[in-house]
């Protein structure tokens, strides 16, 4: 009898969890991710998840129908890839992506909207959106995708200190490199928490520290293509949807995790780094 007993305990004590997926999305489940998809983070956003990937923010909204002002939840699950066919029968054309280092010589005027990232306040304790929050209004169209085009796209200027402008002061550390993520912009030395500038007008789509290996981030856009990122901040003066002028100030200047003063600055064109050097004025 006091054998069945203590057996009877031992069951009692077992783990009750189980790595089976029950549907319910609730905390103890698991569900791994499909390849090919993204599961979204809380404080995830279409800009840094796209930035993250190195793929164009547009592409995710389209691929995934998520319309302005571009809602996203933890939890969600993100294609990455673009589906067979679309599910209203049309055919969805993108502009070529342009090579890393192509410039031309117009900055597009920045455009007003921005993915709204998670509001903890509208998430139940499952990371799943509330009632409320899924009601949200999302009546706003997406943007049209630009048709395609056989003229270089215009992404920005390349020596036109009107429109571009360092971001801070300081001697060049490390260069643009196409193909290496280890370095997609420029490193750029200088002294603990000199000015950060924002190097074109634009709207403030990221102010963070979610991004590993950029420590405290800024990302601007400057078009519904462009983007522009300053890295490795001491600390940040922008929150997201600020609109900011060329050469305002966006952060001070921190280290890097070599213990070096410096700001890792980078441009991108429909997800793709360019060079630095063939936007901002010759010194």
């Amino acid at each position: 009898m006091l054998l069945c007993v203590n057996a009877m305990l031992l069951a009692g004590c077992g783990p009750s969890w189980s790595p089976v997926d029950n549907g319910s999305g609730t905390r103890g489940s698991y569900r791994a991710t499909p390849e090919g998809y993204y599961r979204v983070r809380r404080g995830d956003s279409l800009y840094t998840i796209a930035f993250k990937l190195g793929m164009d923010w547009r592409d995710l909204a389209v691929w995934n129908g998520v319309r302005a002002p571009y809602i996203i939840y933890p939890d969600q699950e993100l294609r990455l890839t673009a589906p067979p066919s679309p599910s209203s029968g049309e055919v969805v054309t993108r502009p070529a992506r342009v090579p890393a280092g192509t410039v031309s010589t117009d900055l597009p005027k920045p455009a007003a909207t921005q993915p709204a990232e998670v509001d903890p306040a509208q998430a139940t304790p499952s990371g799943k959106p509330s009632a409320s929050a899924a009601e949200a209004p999302r009546s706003a169209t997406l943007p049209a995708p630009e048709a395609a085009s056989t003229q270089p796209a215009a992404i920005g200027p390349s020596r036109d200190p009107a429109a571009w402008r360092w971001p801070t002061e300081g001697r060049l550390l490390s260069t643009f490199r196409a193909n290496d993520p280890a370095r997609n912009g420029v490193e750029i030395g200088g002294n603990e928490g000199q000015p950060i500038l924002a190097a074109a007008a634009g709207e403030v789509v990221y102010s963070g520290s979610g991004l590993i290996g950029y420590g405290e981030l800024i990302i601007v856009k400057h078009s519904d293509r462009m983007l522009s990122a300053y890295a490795h901040n001491r600390r940040r003066l922008v929150g997201e949807g600020q609109q900011v002028a060329a050469g305002e100030k966006l952060a001070e200047m921190g280290r890097d995790d070599r213990n070096r003063a410096m700001l890792h600055f980078e441009i991108r064109v429909n997800g793709t780094p360019q060079d630095p050097l063939k936007f901002l004025p010759r010194k």
